[in-house]
């Protein structure tokens, strides 16, 4: 447990772990731990209007490496919970602290994270909280880029959605995109194995924005996919001409019952 007078040193040793190449997110994790005990000892995770605003400031940073690197980490439930701890930062002392470098591209991250749940409703509700006037959402690369994410979506323009990835604006955005991607090839996959009954495997990875061959026949294992190499195709998994039988029985006595209703009324 860490004693409010070890906290500078922490939060140090947090700075140096983060901004290292590549992140030591194992040791970023230890002492994030550490650090929000002592947070919550110095009475600075949830603040109060008396505290002082460098230890507001050095709170807020802690909680907002927090969030990154839990996207890092891929962690998007520990994500949540730091944006949601960063709320009071962000909204009650906004008027006090100064403007921190990495409140948009959090709040982009959580625009986007509500994109890949389909939380649409929850988006637009966030969007237009946002202490941002309308007419610079478009001038601001974290917020434009969940936004034209979410037009491309409605639109079904998934190749668009794709290229996304690389207008990113910071490295960590390129997680949920691939997560929607992942949503979006599923959706994809459903129609061709409507729609085909094979398709040749250069086909198949346009169609599903694979550059490896690897990764599509990966993906066509877990959807039971056949594939031929020789023949270069991919054979779709049967859902067999299956003729649900009609429980006549059942239906029988459902109609007696229901005619002997309608006699009651009667």
């Amino acid at each position: 447990m860490a004693s409010t007078s070890q906290l500078p040193g922490l939060y140090k040793d947090l700075q140096r772990a983060f901004d290292s190449r590549p992140c030591d997110l194992q040791k970023c994790g230890q002492l994030l731990a550490k650090l929000k005990i002592g947070l919550i000892e110095a009475g600075l995770l949830v603040p109060t209007p008396n505290a002082k605003l460098e230890d507001l400031v050095v709170a807020r940073d802690i909680l907002e490496i927090g969030a990154i690197t839990s996207i890092r980490a891929q962690d998007v439930p520990s994500f949540d919970r730091y944006f949601s701890q960063l709320q009071t930062f962000y909204n009650d002392f906004s008027s006090v602290l100064p403007p921190s470098k990495r409140e948009y591209p959090i709040r982009g991250l959580n625009l986007i994270r509500l994109l890949t749940q389909n939380r649409i409703a929850d988006f637009h509700t966030t969007l237009e909280s946002l202490p941002l006037p309308a007419d610079e959402i478009s001038s601001n690369p974290y917020i434009s880029h969940p936004v034209n994410l979410e037009r491309r979506l409605m639109e079904g323009s998934y190749s668009k959605v794709w290229h996304a990835r690389e207008e990113a604006p910071i490295e960590e955005y390129k997680f949920f995109v691939d997560s929607l991607m992942g949503t979006i090839r599923n959706e994809i996959a459903s129609c061709e194995e409507t729609a085909y009954e094979t398709l040749p495997l250069k086909d198949a990875a346009t169609l599903l924005f694979f550059t490896s061959q690897s990764d599509l026949v990966k993906f066509a294992q877990q959807r039971g996919w056949q594939i031929d190499a020789a023949a270069g195709t991919i054979t779709f998994a049967k859902k067999g001409e299956e003729h649900a039988e009609i429980p006549k029985e059942k239906l029988i006595l459902a109609d007696l019952a229901y005619a002997r209703e309608l006699e009651q009324i009667v």
